[in-house]
């Protein structure tokens, strides 16, 4: 046990590393475009943050979340999600004094005790944006085209937006009620989850997968037949602005998301690729989430993304040809008596922006070069008694063969127009 990482955790190699790094900064990138700053939240929180700003009648509090007591006798749990934090955050910090609408991207692990399975672990990886402060359908317009963008930015095509209005607190009561009804003449063709649900919240049926239940619920009332005017008149701005600006979408009755936080709108970026699960990003409005959290009435909305079903997807569609890792330089010694001026030598490349190595290992000189190979580095620095002697040293690429001996600073010029690196 101690050489195997948990159930549903998975070491990231450098290789795979690479591929997270270059798809985080794509997704920096695009957040700074739309003026949303880093915001980074404790990897633990009160379990009552979660229970009150998820939902106690969802699956992640019922049943997936990590939660323990620590050595005081409080009730800490792991993160499931990343929005409830960032809403604790800015009213820690009040950050509602601040000019509005106050904008944040996050890149954070999150937990959930669940099935393990393809792009599904128990330890996974969010990006996520909020934006806190308008009720505006162009904040819900601009969380939906960022998610759009940073797909398209990592050359994802052929998504579908999905798009669906929950209503508000007043219209969804109303919703819930006639839903209820229709629900309790069909509930022997109910799987036992949403028998359970059926009582706690029987909007959570909406998303159930289980086919049975998928059956009964192609006959149930429409939410959208439920929202009151101010709701209705919200979702049909959504739809404009989103033709206004070029984002094809698809009304989608059936998306409630899976917290209890959202109203109207809410949203899911479809792809096929990830077969049954096949959502690649989340979210929508939640206009009550900071007020039931302790802070003022504050409109919200944002997203969440999950890494490692978006890595998935990329490496389908062969979208993640990252370029090998290389050293710019391998300082080979031909004996123990150049091992100071080798020394110098590595210390000056790495301070002036090269990657450089040296053996620490007692190598022949055959030997360090051909650890140089398998490392790989591009480029060889030689360095014997006449090379010491001469202030010269032997240049070799690796890729080539080509060697030839150079005056140290030309060495130095020749690795900075090779590898474009150096000060």
């Amino acid at each position: 046990m101690l050489t195997k990482a948990p159930r549903g955790t998975r070491d990231l190699l450098p290789e795979d590393c690479a591929k997270w790094l270059y798809v985080e900064g794509v997704f920096r990138e695009t957040c700074e475009r739309f003026g949303y700053r880093e915001i980074r939240t404790p990897t633990f929180e009160h379990t009552e943050l979660f229970q009150r700003g998820i939902g106690e009648a969802t699956d992640i509090v019922e049943k997936e979340m990590y939660t323990f007591e620590d050595k005081s006798g409080r009730s800490i749990t792991l993160k499931p999600e990343g929005t409830a934090p960032v809403v604790r955050a800015y009213i820690e910090h009040k950050l509602f004094n601040n000019p509005l609408p106050a904008k944040f991207f996050y890149i954070s692990p999150c937990f959930r005790y669940e099935r393990p399975q393809a792009g599904r672990q128990r330890e996974f990886h969010q990006f996520g944006i909020e934006a806190f402060g308008s009720p505006n359908p162009l904040i819900d317009v601009e969380v939906i085209a960022l998610a759009v963008l940073f797909l398209e930015q990592l050359g994802l095509s052929q998504l579908e937006v999905h798009i669906n209005s929950i209503g508000c607190k007043s219209c969804r009561e109303d919703y819930k009620r006639q839903l209820k009804d229709f629900l309790n003449k069909k509930k022997d063709f109910l799987c036992e989850t949403c028998l359970i649900r059926l009582d706690k919240n029987p909007l959570r049926i909406l998303d159930c997968k289980n086919d049975e239940c998928r059956k009964v619920l192609e006959n149930a009332p429409v939410i959208l037949d439920f929202l009151c005017d101010d709701c209705r008149e919200h979702f049909e701005q959504v739809k404009r602005y989103l033709t206004a600006v070029g984002i094809k979408y698809k009304v989608d009755p059936g998306i409630v998301r899976g917290l209890d936080y959202y109203t109207k709108t809410v949203f899911e970026i479809i792809s096929e690729e990830l077969g049954a699960q096949s959502t690649v990003c989340g979210g929508g409005r939640y206009d009550d989430l900071i007020e039931e959290c302790g802070g003022p009435p504050t409109p919200a909305a944002g997203f969440g993304i999950g890494v490692e079903r978006l890595i998935l997807l990329l490496e389908a569609k062969g979208l993640l040809k990252i370029a090998a890792w290389e050293m710019d330089v391998f300082i080979a010694l031909t004996g123990e008596e150049q091992r100071d001026y080798g020394l110098r030598l590595l210390y000056d490349l790495r301070r002036s922006g090269f990657s450089a190595e040296m053996d620490t290992m007692g190598r022949s000189l055959k030997a360090q070069l051909k650890y140089a190979s398998k490392i790989p580095a591009k480029y060889v620095f030689i360095i014997g008694e006449e090379e010491v002697k001469t202030g010269k040293i032997t240049v070799k690429d690796l890729s080539t063969g080509w060697q030839e001996k150079l005056p140290l600073e030309e060495a130095k010029a020749f690795l900075k127009n090779k590898t474009g690196k150096g000060c």
